[in-house]
């Protein structure tokens, strides 16, 4: 097996990159749909925290579950939002104590384990977005329309579209959660290196390779189906954005 055989990680970039962008957009649009309509910035944030509560609790819950399995002690809980002195937005936290970085990855990881998981489940059970991929990948458009199209025929669609809308919105670690990443990142790199020099790099390939490449295609397909999520969202939201402005002869800076 090649370093070209890992396509998987392609299809992570390929989508991850703009389904962050996407998201980004999308909040931004939503906060100023709330703020034209309320023309109040407490009323607008309790309604933009609202939307994304499922998303929130799923979050926060992984990080206690995660705490607790893993024995690091936790503090205080909260679901509310706070705007940071930084004017960052703060949906929720879990106080946990401080543990080795091992540990607190994984506890900061774990929102985008267990989200991604139910955007996984959602995706291919409710959804109907497997068959819809496979026909992008072959380039199949009109099969892809049509199945676009007869996407809110499906039983319950839009309870689960927004399942699945709140929860990819509120998976990815947010920059406290990512802390420990680096030293852990490194300490990956490290035994890396190591393989590599005493020879272990195309056992490593040949044996691990396949069995990565298909964790990466798992993550792909979830960060696809974020950003299809999100796509079909963002544009009627910043149409909707948009007449607002012209009604209310106001806007958001």
């Amino acid at each position: 097996m090649s370093l070209a055989a890992l396509d998987g990680l392609w299809w992570v970039l390929a989508f991850l990159i703009p389904f962050l962008l996407v998201q980004r957009w999308l909040h931004r649009e939503l906060q100023a749909v709330f703020l034209l309509l309320t023309r109040r910035p407490e009323i607008a944030l309790g309604l933009f925290s609202l939307l994304f509560f499922p998303g929130v609790l799923l979050h926060e819950a992984s990080h206690y579950v995660a705490a607790r399995l893993l024995r690091v002690p936790t503090g205080g809980i909260s679901l509310l939002p706070q705007v940071l002195p930084d004017g960052r937005l703060r949906l929720g936290y879990v106080e946990t104590a401080r543990a080795d970085p091992l540990r607190e990855a994984l506890i900061g990881t774990a929102p985008l384990l267990t989200g991604g998981a139910v955007i996984a489940f959602l995706g291919i059970q409710y959804l109907g977005f497997v068959p819809l991929a496979a026909q992008a990948a072959q380039g199949d458009w009109d099969g892809l329309w049509a199945g676009l199209q007869a996407l809110p025929q499906l039983p319950d669609f839009w309870v689960w579209f927004y399942l699945a809308f709140a929860v990819s919105s509120t998976m990815m670690p947010s920059s406290s959660d990512r802390q420990a990443w680096l030293p852990v990142l490194l300490g990956v790199a490290v035994l890396l290196a190591v393989a590599l020099l005493v020879g272990a790099g195309p056992w490593m390939l040949a044996q691990l390779g396949p069995r990565v490449n298909q964790a990466l295609r798992a993550v792909s397909m979830v960060f696809g189906t974020g950003l299809v999520v999100h796509t079909l969202l963002v544009l009627p939201i910043g149409l909707f954005r948009r007449f607002l402005n012209r009604v209310t002869g106001l806007r958001v800076v």
